[in-house]
């Protein structure tokens, strides 16, 4: 696949906010960034990438194949995720995926016969105070259930793009990659997050409050000391008065033969 040039364009700014003879650090946001164009990294991404760093498509490939957020073959509009993790798992999540499994007629990173909607399940999507969760693009829907999962999905495939229970708007896989690339939203701010953290996000702080818990006080305009001034403030340990002998259980070391066997010959 040839690129177009806008990639092309995107592909030099991010080489650009690495320092000299670090572009190799750019190699994650331009994974994202082929993936916006093909809606998975495809074996020409992955060329792309190594010919425009300067390193071999195998080191390409090591990275992509690690982190699951790369796909690794053609995947939906709609990348559906339901943690099947213990917390989420026990309280409905297992059940969530087997009706989305059975309804959309696909398994675990399987893509409708329309090429709209992948399903997976997660191991886990670090919102445990909110199970069961299920993401669609990374954007959280809490506290789902298989009733609640299948009228998300149903509303995609009939055009709709329900709201998430927290975070921005839903856009396609591919406008979320451009995103996870480093470039901003185009849609404008009418797609910005708003409203108070929920309640389980607030919930440790709030029992702090009652108990009057809290950290100690920090100045935000102390400067941090430099490593070499912390070093110095510490004093080096004091060096014992004597080395006391190792202890030994009376075997020689290596190969030699054991004192017991030596006294019988």
């Amino acid at each position: 696949m040839v690129f177009s040039d806008l990639t092309r364009d995107r592909a030099r700014q991010i080489i650009a906010r690495y320092p000299e003879g670090r572009s190799r650090s750019a190699l994650l946001p331009l994974l994202h960034l082929v993936q916006s164009e093909e809606g998975f990294v495809s074996p020409d991404g992955i060329a792309f990438c190594a010919d425009i760093l300067g390193i071999t498509k195998a080191q390409v490939g090591a990275v992509a194949t690690f982190y699951t957020m790369y796909k690794r073959k053609p995947t939906g509009d709609w990348l559906v995720s339901v943690c099947t993790n213990t917390m989420c798992g026990v309280l409905g999540g297992d059940k969530a995926y087997e009706a989305l499994s059975e309804y959309l007629g696909v398994g675990h990173d399987e893509t409708t016969a329309d090429g709209k909607i992948t399903l997976e399940h997660a191991e886990c999507l670090a919102a445990c105070d909110y199970a069961p969760v299920m993401t669609v693009n990374y954007e959280f829907f809490d506290q789902v259930n298989d009733d609640t999962a299948l009228k998300l999905v149903k509303q995609l495939q009939d055009g709709e793009r329900p709201q998430p229970s927290r975070g921005t708007r839903l856009c396609t896989l591919k406008e979320m990659a451009v995103q996870l690339a480093g470039f901003a939203d185009d849609r404008g701010d009418e797609v910005i997050a708003d409203g108070p953290a929920g309640a389980p996000t607030l919930a440790g702080n709030r029992l702090a409050e009652r108990f009057g818990i809290s950290v100690p006080g920090f100045d935000p305009e102390t400067p941090i000391a430099k490593k070499e001034d912390a070093a110095a403030k510490q004093a080096p340990p004091a060096a014992p008065a004597s080395t006391p002998k190792p202890a030994s259980d009376g075997k020689p070391a290596g190969d030699g033969p054991l004192p017991q066997k030596e006294a019988k010959a």
